[in-house]
């Protein structure tokens, strides 16, 4: 992680307050600050999930969403979307939606780190296979979204968990499956 990276601090009502360095703001009072999700599938309807590198500050090791990250100061979200998903994956994406414009969480990690985003969740498609960053991505893996329900629903701790609100909130990507077996 670049120690000078900045993220976007907001206030209680999801406005820009200032920045902060990224290093600086996941601890045990972590302050609110942009962020966002984002799930890949495939042309086959399979959902891309990834496991957190065991050298991440915040839940390293555990199963994910695609990706995330955090736009830079004056970063368009979609612009950040395209950046982190080439950084951490190697992957081009088309049909790039939001889902779930106002997603936000906070939750504590067993170590007492804090994630506490306003954290806009996207959809995307691609076609290629993903090329893993291993600083981010420890390894990924298409999945049914059947598949990934019932793993959820039986073993939530198993799993980031700004990933099982989301699921939640997605209807566990049923939408976004038969979606994506109708793309090209």
């Amino acid at each position: 992680m670049n120690e000078e990276e900045l993220v976007v601090l907001l206030d209680d009502d999801g406005r820009e307050i200032g920045t902060a360095a990224k290093s600086s703001v996941h601890g045990t009072d972590t302050a609110l600050h942009l962020a966002f999700s984002c799930h890949v599938l495939n042309h086959a309807g399979e959902i891309l999930v990834t496991r957190r590198a065991l050298g991440k500050k915040t839940w390293p090791g555990v199963w994910s969403n695609s990706f995330c990250g955090h736009p830079r100061p004056a970063e368009p979200l979609m612009a950040a979307v395209r950046r982190r998903a080439d950084y951490e994956l190697g992957l081009n994406l088309a049909d790039i939606e939001v889902s779930l414009p106002l997603f936000r969480y906070r939750a504590v990690d067993a170590s007492g780190i804090v994630e506490h985003e306003l954290c806009p969740v996207y959809t995307a498609r691609t076609s290629e296979e993903p090329v893993l960053n291993p600083l981010e991505v420890a390894e990924a893996r298409w999945v049914e979204p059947a598949a990934l329900a019932r793993a959820l629903e039986a073993t939530p701790w198993a799993f980031s968990p700004w990933l099982v609100l989301q699921a939640r909130q997605l209807h566990v990507f049923d939408s976004l499956a038969a979606a994506g077996r109708g793309a090209t």
